[in-house]
């Protein structure tokens, strides 16, 4: 079976595993009052892998880097 490049990362499926709890954790959250919270950190999780997965397919080091950077920042978000 074909594999991505980016099928290939443990970041990838890490990040991936880290977006389901996310989602899943924000279920748990009460109805009001944390739209905004909730929202944020739905979109940092998924930003992480579409970052990596943007990253992996840039030909040059330097793209790739930048890519990963910005996941991170994701990540630290």
């Amino acid at each position: 079976m074909y594999k991505y490049s980016f099928e290939k990362l443990n970041a990838f499926h890490n990040a991936r595993r880290l977006t389901n709890l996310i989602y899943d954790l924000n279920e748990s959250f009460p109805k009001t009052g944390l739209y905004s919270v909730s929202a944020q950190s739905k979109r940092a999780a998924v930003s992480v892998m579409a970052n990596l997965v943007e990253g992996i397919s840039r030909m040059s080091n330097k793209d790739k880097a930048h890519f990963t950077t910005i996941a991170f920042s994701s990540l630290m978000e």
